[in-house]
């Protein structure tokens, strides 16, 4: 038998259908084809996940650590930047140019 894949949208409806429409475990399993083992892994799952999406915490801090790493990669392109400026006048003085 051929292993299916689930795409995560794939995974998402087929758990709404059984909270939604109340439908047994071994109905929605036997219409869609997957072992129940593997329907309450994906339902822990999507509860696990589902208390990173309600903590406030966790979306400031995680906007934090973005403004962090946005604000050092920033820094380093300046620095680059303000190198490849002295590199451009010390080679038009070299060249006469300026």
């Amino acid at each position: 038998m051929k292993r299916r894949r689930y795409s995560p949208e794939q995974k998402v409806t087929i758990i709404r259908e059984y909270l939604e429409k109340s439908i047994s475990v071994p109905d929605i399993c036997e219409k869609y084809v997957i072992h129940p083992n593997q329907f309450y892994r994906w339902k822990k799952e999507l509860f696990e996940g589902a208390v990173d999406i309600f903590s406030r915490k966790h979306s400031k801090r995680l906007t934090k650590d973005k403004v962090s790493r946005l604000e050092e990669r920033l820094k380093d392109r300046n620095e680059v930047i303000a190198e490849l400026l002295q590199e451009n006048i010390k080679l038009k003085n070299e060249s006469g140019e300026i």
